[in-house]
């Protein structure tokens, strides 16, 4: 018996909306790169990119535990010597709650050119609206992230 791999025109996509208001941003970003991956598919290959677009709404109201706010810092580099930036996670809530968002998903996909596709499905606005009503996407409950309480 040969192994299946699914072909891309074989690939149905799907669009997710998640509503972040109150939630972890840990297991917010994690539950959305395992959609984005295409893992809760029955024919998932992690070969191919299967996964669906996934919106992501409120990223201004997600939230940090403990005091990772005003410890973990994220860093750029301009590509000249001393380039480095380094700001803080609460400073990136405050200023750039999407980026923030992002950039934890991000970490959680592949390194390669494939991760980067896979990158490109995710959407996420700081407010409640987003222009993507004429996909109709359907919400999509996560089963890791859960309400900080």
């Amino acid at each position: 018996m040969r192994t299946y791999s699914p072909k891309v025109s074989e690939i149905q996509r799907t669009w997710y909306v998640v509503d972040a208001d109150g939630l972890v941003l840990g297991r917010l970003a994690s539950s959305v790169a395992a959609v984005l991956r295409g893992k809760h598919r029955p024919y998932f290959a992690p070969h191919v990119d299967t996964g669906d677009h996934v919106i992501v709404v409120n990223a201004d109201k997600v939230v940090l535990t403990s005091d990772k706010a005003g410890a973990k810092m994220a860093y750029r580099h301009s590509g000249y010597p001393g380039g480095l930036r380094a700001t803080s996670y609460a400073t990136l809530l405050r200023e750039q709650p999407a980026e923030l968002v992002r950039r934890s998903v991000r970490g959680m996909l592949p390194k390669n050119t494939l991760g980067r596709q896979m990158l490109s499905k995710l959407q996420v606005y700081a407010g409640p609206e987003h222009p993507h009503a004429a996909q109709k996407p359907e919400t999509l409950e996560l089963p890791a992230a859960r309400r900080a309480g």
